[in-house]
């Protein structure tokens, strides 16, 4: 038997694990980071040694990502202030990860549950739900990707207004806050343009796809 809820449930999971997935690319794969240490020449640009850099980052990631870990930027100065933004940030990776195990294991528990027959998806103009769930993400990514690139510095702002409202500490002070001299906002940069091409091309996978089973499919 068809069954809307589940399949609605499987399109949103799905929208959310492509979502999470992509976000934690720049976060989980530390060597991202490290590329740019050597591509940006951070130690020339900043004055501390690459070791001292990568330690550095390690800590302040390990803090954002494991719920015990305590906070601390190696041998690189930093203010309460500073430690207080990084707690914030903390709150939305470990909020991602969240969601990237939840979502992860329920489109396999609906994937599972449809293989053995126990609901039938439903497939609106022929299409399968992960169909418009890539649609939908694709749009919206690709629209906000082109506001991005017009000017970076102003959806950065916005960015911070929108997941840190009434909060300024994300303004740092290299003197104080020694970590920012090592996150240039060419590395963010960076990080926004993986997450929009993760997004985009996944997408663009899971459209071609769904376009293809459909001709098969008639």
């Amino acid at each position: 038997m068809k069954n809307k809820l589940l399949t609605a449930l499987l399109g949103v999971a799905v929208a959310v694990l492509i979502l999470t997935f992509s976000i934690g690319l720049p976060i989980y794969v530390r060597p991202f980071y490290y590329m740019h240490v050597d591509m940006l020449d951070l130690p020339g640009r900043t004055g501390f040694d690459r070791e001292v850099i990568i330690e550095a980052y390690d800590e302040m990631l390990d803090f954002c990502t494991i719920p015990w870990a305590e906070f601390g930027t190696g041998e690189l100065k930093y203010s309460e202030s500073g430690e207080s933004h990084f707690a914030d940030c903390k709150g939305l990776f470990l909020l991602n990860g969240f969601a990237l195990v939840i979502s992860l294991v329920l489109t396999v528990v609906l994937l599972v549950l449809r293989k053995k027959g126990v609901f039938e998806l439903v497939r609106p103009f022929g299409f399968d739900v992960s169909f418009f769930s890539a649609v939908g993400l694709n749009t919206v990514f690709i629209l906000i990707a082109a506001l991005a690139s017009i000017d970076f510095d102003k959806a950065f702002t916005i960015f911070h207004t929108i997941f840190f409202p009434g909060k300024d500490n994300w303004l740092f002070n290299p003197y104080t806050d020694q970590i920012i001299l090592v996150l240039p906002q060419n590395f963010f940069m960076d990080c926004a343009i993986l997450i929009a091409s993760s997004i985009i091309i996944i997408s663009l996978v899971l459209i071609i796809t769904g376009i293809v089973r459909r001709k098969k499919r008639a």
